[in-house]
């Protein structure tokens, strides 16, 4: 992990430019998805959040989930395609999980991938060392604007 003013940006994930969600592949058909702790922070207060069912199919950029905040109502966009197979339901009850731990408890979805070789060509490695410099550009415009 490499810390970003006071921001993570993990090494084992991959991250969907458009939208700060990111994905974490934990085989080969199967892919743990969440929002970044700086689409997080940006977002604002979370206060719901409403999930995409499972077995519902998605393609990348689509979204997984819609948080309202305090200040903001937008989706969660799915870094890569394919069937949801899994929500985090704990999200229904304390939205706050995606501020609070958003690479752990906070995760929204594990998708089937359906496309992963080419979705992964979209999504920037937390490990790429252009990574580092991505990030502190969201920083700058979302957090410190």
């Amino acid at each position: 992990m490499v810390k970003v003013d006071s921001f993570e940006l993990r090494e084992d994930l991959y991250y969907w430019p458009r939208n700060l969600s990111w994905a974490r592949i934990e085989a080969p058909n199967r892919v743990r998805v969440g929002m970044s702790d700086v689409g997080a922070r940006a977002a604002g207060d979370i206060v719901f959040v409403r999930l995409r069912p499972v077995g519902i199919v998605v393609k990348q950029g689509q979204p997984v989930a819609v948080i309202e905040s305090a200040k903001w109502v937008g989706p969660i966009e799915t870094p890569v395609s394919g069937k949801i197979i899994e929500v985090n339901n704990d999200l229904r009850k304390n939205p706050k999980l995606i501020s609070s731990d958003p690479y752990g408890a906070g995760w929204v979805a594990v998708l089937e991938p359906s496309n992963l070789d080419e979705d992964l060509k979209n999504l920037v490695k937390g490990s790429d060392p252009q990574a580092i410099n991505w990030y502190k550009q969201q920083i700058e415009k979302l957090i410190k604007k």
